[in-house]
């Protein structure tokens, strides 16, 4: 499990690790707090009206990458780069 939302679908909660939480919660914690049980784990509660949409994006993405097998998350990886305006992947339009 990477990720989990409130019955409500105010509020989510994705997988991090301590440091990335202390650094979201500093930075912004209207929208980022420590949840109760897994926070010690390094979990994150995200606000869901406040989070900027490319950054909700980018967390998912990376609780992810934390659970996932490491074949998948390299399959991915491999994906995303041949997606990448410049690339030479074909198909890419580089």
């Amino acid at each position: 499990m990477f990720a989990a939302l409130s019955d409500d679908g105010r509020e989510a909660s994705v997988k991090a690790t301590r440091q990335e939480q202390a650094a979201l919660v500093a930075a912004a914690p209207e929208t980022f707090g420590v949840p109760a049980y897994v926070g010690r784990h390094g979990w994150v509660s995200i606000q869901l009206a406040t989070v900027d949409p490319t950054e909700l994006g980018e967390l998912v993405v990376e609780a992810w990458r934390q659970t996932a097998p490491r074949r998948l998350v390299a399959a991915y990886d491999a994906d995303q780069d041949a997606r990448e305006p410049g690339s030479d992947a074909p198909g890419s339009g580089g």
